[in-house]
């Protein structure tokens, strides 16, 4: 108000307060709400299956992001999962030598270990980043042993994966994922998955996928939780 005021004095001329469009000094303000994200990094064998390297650029994309955070955003907090048969919390220095492995897909013990991690945090915006090609197909029974199936889409399994999708909207924690698979079926189940948490899905092939993360990283990190 005080720049306005004087850019009409010297604009005008005139000891009159007149304001003209032209005098008014406007400050854009960027919504800076703090954030909290989990991104979750699917390291079962398929992410290396039928000749195409899909590990690599999303570990490129997990190493860009953490210093995007770091240098743009220092007040938000970026942890990484990867997801196997089980998941695990790694740092970003962990980044370069990470592996896939014969493991199946456990998304739901991704979505309990990040669930856990956001629960923990003060922000109010949460949320989890998902980068997967492949079905769910692994359960670890409370016997430590593991239920797995590769064909197709097993009911029990794609509905523990709707029944946490579901806790997270109740936590208000939005997930996104990023399914670098164009099988009709899978995406059917993204489709599902998706419905349950009230978040987003992008069917993103690897030459887009960072591109995506990062732009809707920024949308996120305006929205307003109540």
């Amino acid at each position: 108000m005080t720049e306005s005021i004087r850019n009409a004095q010297i604009n005008n001329g005139s000891l009159d307060l007149y304001l003209t469009e032209n005098d008014l000094q406007i400050a854009e303000h960027e919504h800076m709400s703090q954030s909290s994200t989990v991104l979750m990094i699917d390291i079962s064998h398929s992410m290396i299956l039928y000749g195409e390297d899909r590990i690599t650029p999303s570990k490129k994309v997990a190493m860009a992001m953490a210093e995007m955070i770091k240098r743009k955003y220092p007040k938000d907090t970026l942890d990484i999962i990867v997801f196997g048969n089980d998941a695990w919390q790694i740092q970003v220095k962990d980044l370069p030598y990470l592996q896939v492995g014969p493991y199946h897909t456990n998304t739901v013990a991704g979505l309990e270990l990040a669930m856990d991690l956001l629960r923990r945090k003060k922000n109010k915006n949460k949320q989890i980043f998902m980068i997967t090609d492949g079905k769910p197909s692994c359960l670890k029974e409370t016997d430590g042993s593991y239920y797995q199936n590769s064909f197709g889409l097993d009911r029990r399994i794609v509905n523990k994966c709707l029944n946490m999708a579901a806790a997270c909207k109740r936590m208000k924690i939005q997930i996104t994922t990023f399914m670098i698979a164009n099988d009709p079926y899978l995406q059917q189940f993204v489709k599902e998955f998706t419905e349950a948490n009230s978040g987003k899905a992008f069917y993103s092939g690897l030459k887009g996928l960072g591109e995506f993360i990062f732009e809707d990283y920024e949308k996120n990190r305006k929205r307003n939780i109540r």
